[in-house]
């Protein structure tokens, strides 16, 4: 079955080319403030509601006009309209978050179609109309074969360009055998059903000393002055960094468990409701949301399956007999009168197992598989 994924690749363009890139963002934030300019000018005044295809068509007459809109893609300018269709469908749907104006330093994406406004050349560089020769493009891997590219995203992150390519193609991978049940937790990131424990990162402590200089080197800033700016930056990309790691710690651990086992079931936690409790930086740093979202794409496409269960009670009930006992956390021991006797992350992972995959795999069956 051909999927849909995204991948994404370092630009490294030269002066010349970084200032036409950022002119670029500058004129389609001007079009964009414009549309929705018009828009609110046209039900204030006349109470009609505008909608794409009505800028779209005006579109022509408005590049005619000006200069600087008609040197770039007049498919890209499209995709600039359908943004500012996009935020008032999202505005209407929820009824909150009215769409605003757009600084022009906080413009940091376009979105082209491939062949269309943007093409790659035979040299492995990326063409853009409007921009002078070809973008050097970093390519630290290869497409899939038969992959079918649609659209390409520029996007701008901290002074550093990327392109975004949709890709769609055939994706393969094997994966392991047999189910295993995963406990999610901050002292361990995560307990397998069969006894492993994987350690918890420390990427966001790690980096906590040097995050609070530079965030009180920011705070005694001239507000608006250019000493602040750099101390931005150099906030932001520690925190990317910490972002990176992070993810580059999931894409690892997902491929492993993929490569491992056939069905991998996780409990269904909400990530979000727990982050807003004292143990918030540890939540984030283990980032499980991530985890389990990079393990359901890749299980999908190697053919295994990833099951969500509900976590209530998952360390509270014996994996063997089904008894339920409530335990404090300090106790990290799960022992039962049936003579279950384990670490409480996996009696809870183990239990986590059951409920996706069914009964039956108490510990006379894992010894029986291990043994196997």
């Amino acid at each position: 079955m051909r999927q849909a994924r995204s991948y994404k690749f370092r630009l490294r363009p030269s002066a010349t080319q970084g200032a036409a890139l950022d002119a670029m963002l500058a004129d389609f934030c001007g079009l964009y403030n414009a549309c929705l300019q018009q828009r609110i000018e046209a039900y204030r005044r006349r109470g009609v509601a505008l909608r794409y295809a009505q800028q779209a068509a005006e579109l022509c007459a408005v590049r005619a006009e000006e200069p600087a809109l008609a040197r770039w893609s007049f498919t890209a300018l499209q995709q600039v309209l359908r943004r500012v269709e996009t935020t008032y469908t999202a505005f209407f749907r929820r009824k909150r978050g009215f769409p605003r104006f757009r600084a022009a330093s906080r413009y940091h994406a376009a979105a082209f179609r491939i062949g269309d406004g943007l093409r790659l050349l035979k040299t492995g560089r990326l063409a853009v109309v409007g921009v002078t020769g070809g973008i050097k493009v970093v390519w630290h891997r290869t497409f899939p074969p038969g992959a079918k590219l649609g659209t390409a995203v520029l996007t701008r992150q901290l002074g550093k360009w990327y392109a975004v390519f949709s890709v769609e193609a055939e994706f393969g991978g094997a994966h392991g055998v047999g189910d295993v049940g995963l406990d999610l937790g901050l002292n361990a990131l995560f307990a397998t059903s069969d006894g492993h424990s994987e350690p918890a990162p420390q990427f966001e402590r790690r980096a906590h000393k040097a995050q609070r200089r530079r965030q009180r080197a920011l705070s005694r800033c001239k507000r608006g002055s250019r000493r602040r700016d750099e101390a931005r930056a150099r906030l932001a990309a520690g925190a990317a960094r910490i972002s990176r790691q992070r993810r580059n710690h999931a894409h690892k651990l997902s491929r492993e468990l993929v490569s491992r086992y056939a069905r991998l079931a996780f409990e269904d936690l909400s990530a979000a409701a727990l982050a807003r409790s004292r143990l918030a930086r540890s939540i984030h740093d283990a980032a499980w949301r991530t985890l389990v979202n990079m393990t359901t794409y890749k299980a999908e496409s190697a053919g295994a399956v990833v099951q969500l269960v509900d976590p209530r009670g998952t360390s509270q009930t014996c994996p063997s007999c089904g008894a339920v006992a409530a335990k404090p956390l300090a106790l990290r021991r799960h022992t039962c009168a049936c003579g279950s006797d384990l670490d409480r992350d996996v009696a809870a992972a183990q239990v986590v197992r059951d409920r996706a995959f069914g009964p039956g795999y108490g510990l006379w069956s894992l010894s029986v598989r291990v043994a196997a």
